[in-house]
């Protein structure tokens, strides 16, 4: 049987989960991850669902953030680059398009057809001030470029601080 008086820490540690249970988002998340299990007959679905939702292909991005850009660089193999919508807002940038492949052998008795399709979205997260009307975007052996410029008051807004030893 366990003792009945609870130390401070423990009963601390007790309304903080009685708070957390009472909580809307504790609540809502509840009520979600419900949802995804049903959804995934048991399975949860989350992991798949928040990185590239129902597709089989994934646009995968390497950014790069240097003194006066952002750049982004996304593989797209196979990919015609007409295909692809990208897209800049002050605050993110978008990546999406369609991936199409269709294969046909003809052969000695035999034909053989295969058609793939795919869609893709990713939305990357900009941290500050991006100059939209200076952004560009190549393309070139299944790799996409994207040069986010930095407005003029971004890159001046950032002060280096100096580290003094204590």
């Amino acid at each position: 049987m366990k003792n009945a008086i609870l130390t401070k820490e423990e009963t601390k540690k007790d309304e903080l989960a009685q708070t957390r249970r009472e909580s809307p988002f504790y609540m809502l998340q509840k009520e979600m991850n419900k949802l995804f299990e049903e959804f995934g007959h048991g399975r949860s679905l989350f992991p798949a669902l928040w990185h590239e939702p129902f597709s089989e292909f994934h646009a995968k991005v390497e950014v790069k953030d240097t003194e006066k850009e952002v750049v982004v660089t996304c593989e797209l193999p196979g990919i015609d680059p007409a295909e692809v919508e990208v897209t800049v807002r002050q605050d993110c940038l978008t990546i999406k398009g369609q991936k199409r492949e269709e294969k046909e052998e003809k052969e000695n008795g035999y034909y053989r057809t295969e058609r793939s399709y795919g869609s893709f979205y990713r939305m990357l997260p900009l941290p500050y001030g991006i100059d939209r009307e200076k952004a560009s975007a190549t393309s070139k052996d299944g790799v996409m470029k994207i040069t986010l410029p930095k407005t003029v008051e971004s890159v001046k807004a950032e002060k280096k601080i100096e580290v003094k030893k204590g």
